[in-house]
């Protein structure tokens, strides 16, 4: 089993920036691959950024250049640094593990981005 704990969203301007952390029960490297999922109103959920075991991260299109997928293994915790923010941003965004198979998501965390 693996529990994730996000935190960090919230309220922000167009241009503004907001770190989200997931705070993850076991050691990361544990975990095949990290990531960052999120959901607007009325869309499907879809991939944001991810990390491997091995560092290796990814990112969609429509973030890339803008956000970072980090982690701190010391605190199994991974971030999501997200620069310049733009109001089709907003989402609640899911903190996702892949773990023996199986993906486990957290709670989810809203982030509003205002214009």
């Amino acid at each position: 089993q693996v529990a994730l704990v996000e935190s960090g969203g919230g309220l922000v301007q167009a241009g503004g920036s907001l770190r989200l952390s997931c705070v993850v029960s076991r050691n990361i490297f544990d975990v095949n691959a990290m990531g960052w999922f999120r959901q607007a109103p009325g869309k499907q959920r879809e991939l944001v950024a991810t990390i491997t075991r091995g560092g290796s991260t990814n990112y969609a299109d429509s973030v890339k250049g803008r956000f970072t997928i980090s982690r701190d293994s010391a605190k199994n915790t991974v971030y999501l640094q997200m620069n310049t923010l733009k109001v089709e941003d907003t989402a609640v965004y899911y903190c996702n593990a892949f773990w023996r198979g199986t993906d486990y998501w957290g709670q989810g965390t809203q982030v509003t981005v205002s214009s």
